[in-house]
């Protein structure tokens, strides 16, 4: 296994292509912290130098789990976390305000054991609160030397557009990078996320290469799906055989199956491979909550995948198409409320007779 590694955008930065992601490290997966170490320890020293967090996986458990594994190794990891969902009880304690990330940038430094993070992400948008906002108060955690560089999570096209277009006119440092969910049978982003990164020159770094599981080779077409366990209990109707709208996606799993039988590799090191061939994308985001896990996508990090395999992969997957919505995928808050798409009654044109 050769790593391989790539420059984070135009930020000068040089990360493995896989990025060790440490959502699963704490009580939502793995608990024992020590098992958790181990599993870093591991990562690095089969060339990972990438690792991915944020303040409310396990509700900050996981960023004091990577803290303490990157003790006498912090100097040799390029450390991410993120910001903006809600970290306790109370009001003003998430989003994207200064108020907010001035206070929580201070906890996830104490929690990460470190003096600076080198990339600080904003987790998803937040409408309340003005992107100008958000960007000056990163900017100067720049300055101050808190964190190295910020980037978003999860933003649309638009959005991204609109916040480099608010940092060159404020004179405001901008997103340097870009995390979206992204997979074969989430190719969505290819439309104009993966687009408008390549033009304002963004590194990317993709979560979810294995669709929330689906791609992990252990539902398969005609047998029998545990949903009390895992991801199909967390979300059972993405995962149940009996829905229709479920049918696609096990059809297309048999197909990258034999696809990825003929290639000699597994299913899981067939979709982290795919992530990682699109020119835009700089690192795809691994989260093993076992050591074996880590292991076998590991396997797979020298895997290229030839034109002729990812046109096969096209046929069952077209490009730019989604075959299911990305777990925690950011939704236009005017989809949610049904009275920002209606107009009141007393403005509407009466019923013609």
């Amino acid at each position: 296994m050769t790593m391989r590694y790539r420059v984070l955008g135009r930020t000068g930065i040089e990360v493995s292509v896989h990025c060790l992601g440490a959502m699963m490290f704490g009580a939502v997966g793995n608990p024992d912290h020590d098992d958790c170490i181990r599993i870093i320890h591991a990562a690095l020293d089969q060339g990972i130098n990438f690792v991915d967090t944020a303040d409310m996986y396990s509700a900050g458990e996981s960023e004091e789990i990577v803290g303490k594994a990157l003790r006498g190794r912090r100097d040799d990891v390029v450390l991410a976390t993120k910001v903006h969902f809600p970290m306790g009880e109370g009001r003003n304690r998430g989003g994207n305000s200064r108020r907010w990330i001035v206070m929580e940038v201070e906890e996830s430094l104490r929690r990460l054991d470190t003096d600076r993070i080198d990339l600080y992400q904003i987790h998803r948008p937040d409408e309340s609160t003005d992107i100008e906002e958000t960007l000056s108060v990163l900017t100067d955690l720049v300055h101050q030397g808190k964190i190295r560089a910020f980037g978003c999570s999860t933003f649309p096209a638009e959005e991204i557009v609109e916040a480099h277009h608010v940092a060159e006119r404020r004179a405001l440092g901008r997103f340097r990078t870009e995390q979206p969910p992204y997979s074969i049978l989430a190719r969505g982003i290819e439309t104009s996320v993966l687009p408008v990164c390549q033009r304002y020159g963004m590194g990317v770094l993709v979560w979810s290469p294995l669709a929330s599981g689906f791609l992990s080779g252990r539902y398969r077409r005609g047998q029998a799906v545990d949903m009390s366990s895992g991801r199909a209990a967390l979300t059972p109707a993405r995962f149940d055989p009996s829905i229709p709208a479920n049918a696609v996606k096990f059809d297309a799993v048999e197909r990258l199956v034999e696809l990825a039988s003929d290639l000699g590799c597994s299913l899981p090191q067939l979709a982290v491979a795919f992530t990682v061939a699109h020119p835009a994308v700089t690192s795809a985001i691994i989260g093993p909550r076992t050591m074996e896990q880590l292991e076998t996508l590991l396997k797979g990090a020298s895997l290229v995948l030839d034109d002729s395999t990812l046109d096969r992969i096209d046929e069952i997957a077209p490009p730019g198409t989604n075959a299911y919505q990305p777990d925690g995928a950011w939704q236009p808050p005017v989809l949610a409320d049904a009275t920002r798409r209606r107009r009141p009654l007393a403005d509407r044109p009466a019923a013609a007779d």
